[in-house]
């Protein structure tokens, strides 16, 4: 079984991070965003799994809670502020074409789909984004 790499993350920058708990990575991608967000100087605030958003789960078909991995707020190029929901996820689980025969992976796209929706439809009503970020991203 494949080893993950998982901890508390420490602060660098903590007059940036807004969360309520310190952050915790799930894997070394989750680490690497994390540090990102910490440490770039476009990063104005930023909160690791701040949110819950209600969602159905079409596997089971009952309502559960989503929540996304990190919310930052940023200045673009231009200077102007931008917000974000972002969830950090393989590629293998976040595009269709890249799922393979796994059934696990199949599984996860269609759960995360019905996940990513919801939070899409949360983000609009926020007037924020909402943005899948894969290992390519990072």
């Amino acid at each position: 079984m494949a080893k993950f790499a998982q901890g508390k993350y420490n602060l660098k920058n903590p007059d940036k991070y807004i969360g309520t708990k310190t952050p915790t990575y799930r894997s070394s991608w989750e680490f690497a965003f994390m540090r990102f967000c910490d440490e770039h100087k476009s990063i104005i605030n930023w909160a690791s799994e701040p949110i819950k958003i209600p969602y159905r789960n079409p596997l089971t078909n009952r309502q559960t809670i989503y929540v996304p991995d990190f919310f930052i707020a940023y200045a673009d190029a231009k200077g102007k502020q931008r917000v974000e929901l972002i969830e950090v996820k393989p590629e293998n689980q976040a595009v269709k074409e890249k799922l393979g025969r796994s059934k696990y992976n199949q599984a996860s796209w269609i759960k995360n789909q019905a996940k990513w929706e919801a939070a899409a439809a949360w983000c609009k009503q926020k007037g924020i984004f909402f943005r899948i970020v894969t290992e390519n991203d990072i």
